[in-house]
């Protein structure tokens, strides 16, 4: 399926996409198909696109952390499963793990606006409100097909159901 892009697309677009492809629906494609319907749904947060803390406080990236995630070693489990990694670099990972956007950095983040920018584009850029807990001008997933293109990560892949 050419959604390997992993770009966000309107439901319609998806819809066409995903079924001349698959050529016939069955549950499987109309679950798929229902899963991205909610996902557009879905109302926005800070932590679909940067790592956060647990009170949605947007985390330093530790230092040398992309130097330390491309090294193999640190990819192996370890006997509980988890990545063998120190716990700083854990807990980023994990917050890293459930952004469901790639690619989006911190651009600012003040005592009560965060802005972030999209890497690949900086003229797809969002302010978060740290008081009222939401984004200026976009609700929902839905509303962030106002910019051209938004790359969806692994994590919103699997949530929707598509194979990766």
């Amino acid at each position: 399926m050419p959604i390997a892009s992993h770009m966000l697309l309107p439901m319609t677009d998806f819809v066409i996409e995903y079924y001349s492809h698959e050529g016939y629906a069955d549950l499987h494609t109309l679950k798929v198909m229902n899963n991205y319907a909610k996902f557009l749904k879905m109302p926005l947060s800070l932590e679909m696109f940067v790592p956060t803390d647990q009170f949605g406080t947007v985390l330093k990236e530790p230092k040398n952390y992309s130097d330390w995630k491309s090294l193999s070693h640190n990819k192996i489990l370890d006997e509980n499963g988890s990545p063998s990694m120190l716990d700083e670099y854990k807990y980023y990972n994990k917050a890293e793990s459930k952004c469901l956007f790639d690619d989006f950095k911190v651009a600012y983040n003040g005592f009560s606006v965060v802005r972030i920018v999209a890497a690949y584009n900086n003229a797809i850029e969002l302010s978060f409100n740290k008081v009222e807990g939401k984004f200026q001008h976009y609700v929902t997933i839905e509303s962030l097909l106002a910019f051209d293109t938004v790359f969806l990560s692994t994590t919103a892949l699997k949530k929707i159901g598509l194979k990766i």
